[in-house]
């Protein structure tokens, strides 16, 4: 099929930042493009050709948007998969599948998942609801602490949270959810990995990842990875077995934890552009986002490998700040080399809310990591309510 400049037409569910940039490269190849969200302030309402406001989780409007387009895909994994799997069954293209969003939605199949596939990952219980954790912890089944995750619907820090006692419990809502080892780790790491209809990969390099201790959200991803090359290759070997496992078309990102004995776990995926692979903007000669359209599209996958060292920076609502976004010294971080902002377009800010991300590259990681610092430590998210 020709997807450039002809009556092709990809449609993608999500608007959020994670699309505007994906449309950036459906714009370079002249695709045409048709975008949903459930704002009308949505980021990517400007870059596409057609955009519909909806609910993506209501079937009816994920089933009428995906007939309006020959192929779809996503940015956000919460959506209607009944209404994906009845496109599939109407002949309409859908990636990543619909079976590999069932599993990958749920945290307690996907768990299950890496379990009947010999995928490392932390030891965990299921729950049908969290009020059942009470019994099992009196019952010896289970100890202090333990990692609690809703099953569904957690995204950016939500829906996580250690529990070392009791009252950590009280405030929880009372869902499906699992629990998992708390495990001691040295690094959290992760790999992407793209996959074409052919089943063609490429694996971008282990990226290694710092989080905000508050709001349990990536602050920096390090790229490449300070960790020993046998460590980086016992990751990516990994991420490329559980790619296999699911069979997935488009980006895999897998979220993996290097413990204290040097072993690696995999936390979780996600099958689509990803915070951990921001830095690929400058940093690689293929972007995540040009390798996400070129895999769906079953088109030869880019070169993921990097052009020089990145450290991504994440630009997020700073605390005690709800309103009209201002963004403070953003000129002072432009005038440091190697410096590029990422603005997301949302209009209104509040504490912890991704804004944007700024990306710093450099032939030398250790300045890299410096510059990263100085450009955290001058940007400031705002309002001037």
């Amino acid at each position: 099929m020709n997807y450039f400049s002809s009556d092709f037409k990809l449609g993608i569910l999500g608007g959020g930042q994670l699309g505007k940039m994906m449309l950036y490269y459906t714009r370079m190849y002249d695709i045409y493009t048709l975008v949903i969200d459930p704002s009308l302030e949505a980021p990517s309402r400007l870059a596409c050709n057609e955009f519909y406001n909806g609910d993506l989780m209501d079937y009816d409007t994920v089933l009428d948007f995906g007939r309006k387009a020959n192929m779809i895909t996503i940015e956000i994994e919460n959506v209607n998969v009944d209404a994906l799997e009845q496109l599939e069954k109407e002949g309409k293209t859908v990636y990543p599948q619909s079976k590999v969003l069932r599993t990958i939605q749920n945290k307690a199949k996907q768990k299950l998942f890496y379990r009947d596939h010999n995928i490392p990952t932390a030891d965990f219980n299921r729950f049908a609801y969290t009020s059942e954790i009470d019994e099992a912890v009196e019952n010896g089944g289970l100890s202090y602490p333990f990692v609690w995750k809703s099953a569904q619907f957690g995204y950016d820090g939500t829906g996580v949270k250690i529990v070392r006692r009791y009252t950590d419990l009280i405030d929880l809502p009372n869902v499906e959810c699992i629990t998992e080892e708390l495990i001691p780790f040295k690094n959290e790491l992760a790999v992407i990995v793209a996959r074409n209809a052919n089943g063609h990969l490429k694996t971008y390099p282990t990226v290694e990842m710092e989080f905000h201790p508050e709001a349990n959200q990536v602050e920096y991803v390090i790229c490449p990875a300070r960790i020993p090359i046998e460590i980086q290759r016992k990751a990516e070997l990994i991420a490329l077995k559980t790619a296999a496992a699911f069979e997935h078309v488009g980006l895999l990102a897998v979220e993996m934890f290097q413990t204290e004995d040097d072993e690696i776990l995999v936390n979780e995926v996600a099958p689509r552009p990803h915070n951990s692979g921001h830095y690929s903007i400058e940093g690689s000669y293929t972007s995540q986002f040009e390798q996400h359209i070129r895999a769906i599209l079953n088109l030869p996958l880019g070169n993921a490998d990097s052009k020089v060292a990145g450290v991504m920076v994440n630009l997020v609502g700073e605390e005690g700040y709800t309103g009209p976004v201002v963004y403070e010294n953003i000129e002072e971080i432009m005038a440091l080399d190697g410096v590029t902002p990422h603005i997301y377009g949302k209009q209104m800010t509040r504490p912890f809310r991704k804004m944007g991300h700024v990306t710093i590259v450099n032939k030398d990681m250790d300045k890299a990591r410096i510059m990263a610092e100085k450009v955290k430590r001058t940007i400031r998210v705002i309002s001037n309510n």
